[in-house]
């Protein structure tokens, strides 16, 4: 069964961290376009960081940038989203996708419903005092 499982979220404090995991099952990430978009609670969801496999250049939304990195394990056919210092406002599912085509990591996190090949079913974070 071809599937991306997400893990890792929860509840953490502001100023916390949490990494999240991807891991995909019938096939490999190694040569993937990745990213990780998320949902807050009556929200468009949005497209968080993104990998190019085509440069291996990362995008990623202005709200994260400075605290969210984006790595891939390749042995364990798995990426990962470590957050640093949560704010409320990151609240919301995380999601992580796949795309077999070829993509620029631009490109990838603007495709936030559709465009992509996989799709996880999200885990959810909440940050909170």
């Amino acid at each position: 069964q071809l599937q991306l499982v997400e893990s890792g979220g929860g509840l953490v404090q502001p100023g916390g961290s949490l990494r999240l995991s991807c891991a995909a099952s019938g096939f490999t990430l190694e040569d993937k376009a990745i990213g990780w978009f998320r949902q807050a609670p009556g929200k468009e969801r949005e497209g968080g960081i993104c990998i190019s496999n085509i440069d291996g250049s990362t995008h990623y939304t202005d709200s994260v940038k400075g605290r969210f990195t984006i790595s891939r394990d390749n042995a364990k056919n798995t990426v990962y989203l470590q957050m640093n210092s949560l704010k409320p406002e990151d609240t919301a599912v995380y999601y992580c996708a796949a795309a077999v085509g070829l993509y620029y990591s631009d490109y990838v996190c603007s495709r936030t419903y559709y465009g992509l090949d996989y799709w996880g079913k999200g885990t959810l974070v909440t940050v909170s005092s």
